[in-house]
């Protein structure tokens, strides 16, 4: 928890937020992330100044545990002084014991937000689903939360001025509003109509110009001019050295980091048909497709079809 601190920005975090996305795809199946479509709705999460404290966290904590589907899982909320802004001891279960930050008993509007990733860690717990070293799993559970429609939460609670400053979570702003806009993309969902927090909406809205890049890339048809330029060039180079695999940097880009890579289909000899792999702007699963052209791809994890031009 960032409090009258400085808050992180841009997104120092990108490649395991993208890799979180691909490991819930894989983990939970296309089906089940669709049973998310709807997020959790401001109003079964308020909280009023003049609700009690423990009782209200209470309900809050059972409304997101019927969200996230973890109907014989029990909260049982406390609150304590702390670093953190919450802490969940995560045991076998049915009972979980979350602690939350002083701060919130006088902070009450972002107590949702707060059980909203301390919830998250238990559903990730039950599923077996985990990055290594703390930090890429705190990611992994920012990611999740965000991507399963309880994030916009984290983001709304980010809030800075020139006197003060409070952010949840360990994703920076700008990474919440990525992972929230690929979820709008995906869902046809607008969460910005939620937002208190003007810095949050600013937030989503440079997640959105970045989440919206990932579906203009090569050889995506979608793609700008430079980056179907940039991708011809560095075809005929891959062409020209069909003798193994070569990544697109490494095939006429000046060094430049490209997304996406040549190599030949599996022949032993290296001589195969060229293909070219870039990941799925949806789920950021890797897709081989032929260099032929126009091509019709489907996403095998999250079902999306793309329209390459490769």
């Amino acid at each position: 928890m960032a409090q009258d601190g400085p808050v992180e920005h841009g997104y120092p975090h990108l490649e395991t937020v993208r890799a979180a996305v691909t490991a819930l795809y894989k983990r939970l199946s296309y089906d089940t992330v669709q049973t998310f479509s709807t997020s959790v709705l401001p109003a079964d999460v308020a909280f009023a100044d003049t609700d009690d404290l423990h009782l209200g966290a209470q309900r809050v904590a059972r409304e997101l545990v019927r969200h996230y589907r973890l109907p014989d899982a029990r909260m049982i909320v406390g609150f304590r002084e702390m670093t953190h802004a919450a802490n969940v001891e995560l045991a076998a279960g049915p009972e979980y014991f979350i602690e939350l930050n002083d701060r919130f008993r006088t902070h009450r509007r972002d107590i949702g937000a707060a059980l909203a990733h301390e919830v998250m860690h238990v559903y990730l717990h039950r599923l077996d689903l985990s990055f290594p070293g703390t930090r890429d799993n705190e990611i992994l559970t920012d990611t999740a939360t965000t991507y399963l429609g309880a994030g916009w939460l984290l983001l709304d609670a980010y809030r800075e001025d020139a006197a003060s400053s409070q952010k949840l979570g360990y994703l920076t702003p700008e990474e919440f509003g990525y992972v929230l806009a690929k979820r709008a993309l995906v869902f046809g969902e607008d969460p910005s109509i939620w937002f208190t927090s003007p810095q949050a909406y600013e937030a989503y809205t440079r997640g959105m110009a970045k989440a919206r890049s990932d579906e203009q890339q090569p050889p995506l048809t979608a793609a700008g001019w430079a980056g179907r330029r940039r991708y011809a060039r560095d075809r005929r180079h891959a062409q020209a050295h069909h003798t193994g695999p070569a990544s697109g940097s490494a095939a006429g880009s000046a060094g430049s980091k490209v997304p996406y890579s040549f190599m030949p289909d599996g022949a032993s000899d290296g001589h195969g048909p060229l293909r070219v792999s870039f990941p799925c702007p949806t789920c950021h699963q890797r897709i081989r497709v032929p260099v032929k052209g126009r091509v019709r791809a489907r996403c095998g994890l999250c079902r999306t079809v793309l329209e390459c031009d490769t």
